[in-house]
């Protein structure tokens, strides 16, 4: 787990998680309260903290972008992307980011 701190790549997955389980919880939980049950407080609580989270995982993206070389069309806007959907970090990190980690991973260990 550790492990995942030192890299541009490793970090965005931990951004991504984060981030995801706040939209989650933003989403599901916080707005209908707001709207339904008349309780603004989650929203109010959640709402900032989501954004930050939001704002460190696009930035996260360009510097994994520029740092892995991706191509926008390939990747970049689906990672950008995903982070908008519920659940999309977590899609994204299994079927995208964890491929490419482990792409990057295996040049660095056979010293390309």
């Amino acid at each position: 787990m550790l492990q995942l701190f030192k890299t541009p790549i490793g970090r965005l997955r931990i951004l991504g998680f984060f981030e995801g389980i706040s939209l989650i919880l933003l989403v599901f939980i916080a707005v209908p309260l707001k709207y339904w049950g008349g309780e603004p407080l989650l929203v109010k609580v959640i709402g900032p903290i989501h954004g930050l989270l939001f704002t460190l995982f696009v930035l996260a993206t360009l510097s994994a972008a520029v740092t892995y070389s991706w191509k926008f069309s390939e990747i970049s806007w689906k990672v950008l992307l995903a982070c908008m959907i519920p659940f999309g970090t977590f899609y994204i990190d299994k079927y995208v980011l964890a491929r490419e980690q482990s792409v990057w991973d295996n040049r660095k260990d056979q010293g390309v």
